[in-house]
């Protein structure tokens, strides 16, 4: 274990309380979702890990079913802790998830009891780990009673399985009465894991208001609408690019890559230039400006793009008349 981590990892770094709890998150964390599979190069995906937890991002950001395959880039996390991060455990925050389809028959997906119990022992197993620090219930369930899935989450606590729970992907309404029932269980809702962008801002709609009022923080996901609010589709959709790899497992697809869309990219860069930022680093800029979102999941797919991503914690601060621009764009 050749792994020594730079003493000074946590001088730049900014940490945000995650809503009322006694727990901070780094203001930008690293996710799982793509380039840590079984298909990907473990090279690459050990030496990103190193990188983050080096440059101070502490939180690791995994799904049962992240891959591909599923399962698989929860091997890749645990193959690298053993290797690299072991000793660092206490200093880490992993998360992980269940909630869609992961194995066949019926409990691979959802919100029973049997599926999230039975799903975090799987995960627990592949990443070699006693117990996670947060476990989201991935998606809302339409046909299996709230009441059983908070449940399960307030059970999974108990039994030391995770130190806290959150949720993903709940609307306002969803939030407000998962939040009231594992309250009066006793094990409160730590966070909110939602897709939030300058593409996607269903957030602002009472979403945000309902984890302020209630304590929770938020963590956004896919903040550059999956590489669209980034560098790369300026000139069109490169060859190498998710939307041109057909890779699936929610990868951006290129027919969502409308001639709008790129004219609204082209525009905002335009405004990132001028604050002196890639279009990336002010995307994940815009979203930290919100003192409600505790920390932005970075998706990178090599160690630049992550050296690249920290540097948008040098100028979060937007004028009046930026933002004004940049709704402008959006509308």
């Amino acid at each position: 274990m050749d792994f020594l981590p730079s003493p000074q990892r946590y001088d730049s770094m900014e940490y945000r309380r995650c809503g009322k709890s006694g727990l901070k998150l780094p203001a930008l964390s690293l996710g799982l979702w793509h380039n840590f599979g079984g298909i990907d190069h473990y090279e690459n995906a050990r030496n990103i890990l190193k990188l983050a937890f080096d440059k101070g991002i502490t939180h690791f950001d995994l799904a049962n079913n992240y891959g591909p395959p599923a399962g698989s880039a929860e091997e890749t996390f645990g193959r690298a802790l053993k290797q690299d991060l072991l000793p660092y455990r206490d200093e880490m925050v992993v998360t992980t998830k269940a909630g869609y389809h992961m194995w066949q028959g019926p409990y691979g997906e959802w919100g029973s009891k049997k599926y999230l119990v039975s799903s975090l022992d799987q995960s627990l197993k592949r990443m070699g780990l006693d117990y996670v620090d947060v476990f989201y219930h991935h998606r809302p369930d339409p046909e299996t009673p709230l009441e059983e899935t908070m449940a399960a989450l307030d059970l999974i606590v108990r039994q030391g399985k995770a130190l806290y729970v959150g949720i993903s992907n709940y609307n306002a309404t969803e939030t407000e009465k998962a939040v009231e029932m594992l309250r009066a269980m006793g094990t409160p809702c730590l966070v909110h894991q939602a897709k939030y962008s300058m593409f996607e801002r269903w957030v602002e709609g009472g979403l945000l208001d309902v984890l302020e009022q209630n304590g929770a923080g938020c963590v956004a996901f896919s903040p550059l609408a999956q590489g669209l609010l980034s560098d790369k589709y300026l000139k069109g959709i490169p060859a190498d690019s998710r939307a041109a790899s057909g890779r699936g497992n929610g990868a951006l697809e290129s027919g969502r890559i409308t001639e709008g869309k790129l004219k609204q990219v082209l525009q905002l860069n335009e405004i990132a230039q001028q604050r002196g930022q890639s279009l990336a680093q002010m995307a994940l800029s815009w979203i930290l400006k919100d003192p409600r979102i505790t920390s932005v999941i970075l998706g990178v797919s090599k160690p630049e793009q992550l050296t690249d991503s920290l540097k948008c914690l040098e100028n979060k601060e937007f004028s009046t008349e930026e933002l004004q621009k940049i709704n402008q764009i959006l509308d």
